[in-house]
């Protein structure tokens, strides 16, 4: 597996509009993508930071992970994503490594990427996304 970098940063939030102003307007960033990712039932926002990204997460269902989280823990960090050459290999390699996954192989995430997850009773608590471009 070879991580080249933190991809993004993700972040659930209850109300992306919202959310968007106080990146915006407190701290000075600008959104430059906003998207949903209809079968992770959630709506997405992208921020550029250095080289790194932040994703703002709004469910778009209650039922969505991020329905969910919200649910659970409240707004807030949801996750870290590293940058792969190849989503799906590293998933493997990750796997027999003792890890355990929440995805066997990669599937379409937002900004067109691969993407796949780490569960995070494996990996010290944090939920960790593999992310690699279309291969």
């Amino acid at each position: 597996m070879n991580i080249s970098h933190i991809e993004h940063l993700g972040i659930a939030v209850d109300n992306l509009e919202e959310s968007i102003k106080y990146y915006e307007d407190v701290l000075g960033f600008k959104c430059y993508s906003i998207e949903e990712v209809v079968d992770q039932k959630v709506k997405t926002a992208f921020f550029l930071v250095g080289n790194t990204k932040i994703e703002l997460l709004e469910s778009t269902s209650p039922d969505g992970p991020i329905g969910k989280f919200i649910a659970k823990k409240g707004q807030g960090i949801h996750h870290i994503a590293f940058a792969v050459d190849n989503a799906t290999e590293a998933l493997k390699t990750a796997e027999e490594r003792g890890v355990r996954l929440i995805d066997k192989v990669s599937r379409k995430g937002a900004e067109g990427l691969d993407i796949g997850f780490l569960h995070p009773k494996s990996t010290l608590g944090v939920l960790t996304e593999l992310c690699s471009k279309q291969n």
